[in-house]
């Protein structure tokens, strides 16, 4: 069994692009130390609409990428994720084909915030999200897992290092390789885990408040 966030990000801002291309080393350097000392096995870098290979020494780098979908966020994760998406410019049934056919897996992710991928049908998406930053969202998020026939999985959804690890996947595979991933998911060998140290409630607690205070406002994290 392999310990893996499904959801994390190289960078804490978004937009600047050409200023995020030169921060993601220093910002995956970063996550991959929280990550470690997390104990977990892996990470998949999901950063939003466009993706980019790294590796580290010590922990198992997944290729992935979060997608800006025209009803909400998918996250693409396996071997061969598209290097560069538009936003808004895939439905949710385009991207969950875009993944297949690059042997990669679909996941629903925060699917109560900004989303309504998951309330979509014959959608053939892989999975749906435990999100570390709402992981009170847990039962809505089981339950559309199970009226969809797919796995609950459960990622961070880190913009910041210490982020990393809030809520990570069991993996039930010999070798933790971006294919096992991918095959691991597809055959319901995994297990969302939320973690629950003082540290975590304490920043849940702070993103609540975040949330409130911009109510109203559009939100793409």
């Amino acid at each position: 069994m392999f310990a893996v966030d499904l959801h994390a990000h190289t960078r804490f801002f978004h937009g600047h692009r050409r200023l995020g291309d030169r921060f993601d080393p220093y910002g995956f350097a970063l996550l991959a130390r929280a990550v470690d000392r997390r104990g977990l096995d892996g990470v998949a870098t999901t950063n939003h609409d466009y993706s980019r290979a790294f590796s580290d020494s010590t922990i198992t780098a997944i290729p992935g990428i979060e997608v800006s979908t025209t009803h909400g966020h998918v996250l693409i994760i396996g071997p061969n994720p598209p290097i560069e998406t538009v936003p808004l410019e895939y439905t949710p049934w385009e991207v969950a084909e875009m993944a297949h056919d690059r042997d990669c897996v679909a996941i629903v992710c925060h699917p109560c915030r900004n989303s309504t991928v998951a309330d979509l049908e014959g959608v053939p998406f892989d999975a749906v999200e435990i999100n570390g930053k709402h992981p009170r969202t847990r039962p809505v998020a089981a339950e559309l897992a199970t009226a969809h026939g797919v796995p609950l999985v459960a990622g961070s959804d880190a913009h910041l290092p210490f982020e990393a690890g809030r809520a990570y996947t069991m993996i039930d595979a010999d070798r933790l390789t971006p294919e096992s991933v991918v095959e691991a998911i597809r055959e319901d060998r995994v297990e969302p885990r939320v973690a629950t140290t003082r540290v975590d409630q304490v920043i849940r607690r702070g993103y609540r408040t975040l949330h409130r205070r911009k109510h109203g406002e559009t939100r793409s994290e």
